[in-house]
């Protein structure tokens, strides 16, 4: 194969939809790039195949790429992401009985994160007290924004993810079933596989990630340093293609389309409406319920969404800090911010006059108001972000944030 002939490994998500149509639309070829996309079912494949080579670059977990150039969990392969493939796209789902129960504590459907979680903490402490086994909650991969996510969630409502549930890994394609057949009580996982339990009448959301960390990031453009180092022509063509892909993506009026390709079995393969619905925002928490917009819930362009912020990835590592995946260290925090690669980003879309981010971070905070950050010819104003319960993220601070939790 030739530099230009690329293969780029996923996982049937909506925040495909940016590598989807980078191909279907034409903007990879305008770069004069051959790309192949190859549908893989779970993020330890995405993982493993393009640590040998099998991929060139990959759809993958933001978190995945800071473990494995830290080493934790598997080998130690220096990874890279050069661009963002949006944000948001997640929630958590409970099982029909578990719902029931939380419902006879106070859980309504579309409450805050602090209700539905107060809800389950009752549950929780009632299972406890008659001696019943502790609820099985999935994610996806252990070191994914999912896992980080939900363990949030669970641990600001006073629920010990290690100690009062118990937590497994399932590729996103299986826990549907898994929920179907008992194995679990809920998840945390990217759309459409929580609308798709809703459509199946055997789940009920409880809350979107959106809600517990608005505009929260996601999936990244993933790539080995090395082969990064060796192809930068390649890597910056993907990265334009991409952004371009993600303002197609952003459009209402090309989600028609959009869904109508995702829904391909070779891709996503689940219902246009289904799909269409998510990439409008728009979800059903529970089978017979209305409709309803969830405001921001995927994002593909706006809000700077491709930006590869380092503090993001500051955060994951806090996260691994925090879980006990790993221990802190000076020496780690470099390696994690040589991870995310804002200077590529920049780079590769300055011929393109896209006004980026002068800074690679931002505090992570809760409030109602926009906020401005500079760009070389611009100042670009940013809407209301942050966690549920209130807390800062400061990226100067890791380790203070870190110790913030004991």
């Amino acid at each position: 194969m030739t530099p230009n002939n690329l293969i780029i490994g996923f996982v049937p998500l909506l925040d495909c939809a940016t590598l989807v149509a980078a191909v279907e639309k034409g903007f990879v070829a305008a770069e004069n790039l051959d790309v192949t996309l190859i549908r893989e079912t779970s993020w330890a494949n995405i993982r493993d195949r393009i640590m040998v080579g099998h991929f060139d670059a990959a759809q993958m977990l933001g978190p995945m790429t800071v473990a494995a150039s830290l080493g934790i969990g598997h080998l130690t392969v220096p990874m890279i992401a050069s661009i963002s493939l949006g944000l948001g796209g997640n929630a958590i789902t409970a099982s029909n009985d578990l719902w029931q129960a939380m419902s006879a504590h106070g859980a309504t459907v579309g409450a805050t994160p602090t209700q539905q979680g107060q809800a389950l903490h009752r549950v929780i402490a009632e299972r406890a007290h008659k001696g019943e086994a502790p609820l099985t909650f999935g994610m996806v991969y252990p070191f994914s924004c999912h896992n980080y996510e939900l363990r949030y969630w669970l641990a600001s409502c006073g629920i010990d993810p290690d100690q009062d549930v118990h937590l497994v890994v399932i590729p996103p394609p299986l826990l549907v079933d898994a929920l179907r057949e008992g194995q679990i009580d809920g998840f945390c996982v990217g759309d459409p596989w929580n609308s798709l339990a809703v459509e199946a009448g055997v789940g009920t959301i409880v809350t979107t990630t959106h809600a517990i960390w608005r505009l929260s990031p996601e999936k990244v453009l993933g790539c080995r340093a090395d082969w990064a180092d060796r192809h930068p022509q390649q890597l910056a063509g993907l990265i334009r293609a991409i952004y371009r892909a993600a303002q197609w993506c952003e459009q209402t009026d090309n989600h028609e389309e959009l869904a109508t390709l995702l829904a391909q079995p070779r891709y996503v393969g689940a219902p246009v409406e289904v799909l269409r619905r998510a990439l409008n925002s728009r979800l059903r928490f529970t089978r017979g319920s209305n409709v309803v917009h969830v405001p921001e819930f995927f994002v593909t362009s706006r809000h700077a969404a491709t930006f590869p912020w380092a503090s993001h990835a500051l955060w994951f590592y806090s996260q691994m800090v925090r879980w006990r995946q790993t221990s802190f260290s000076v020496a780690a925090l470099e390696a994690v911010r040589s991870t995310y690669r804002p200077d590529l980003y920049r780079a590769a879309l300055a011929p393109l006059g896209v006004q980026a981010p002068m800074t690679d971070f931002k505090t992570e905070r809760t409030t109602e108001e926009h906020f401005a950050l500079t760009a070389p010819d611009a100042t670009l104003s940013f809407t209301a972000e942050g966690f549920f319960d209130g807390r800062v993220f400061e990226p100067t601070d890791v380790e203070g944030y870190i110790k913030s939790f004991n």
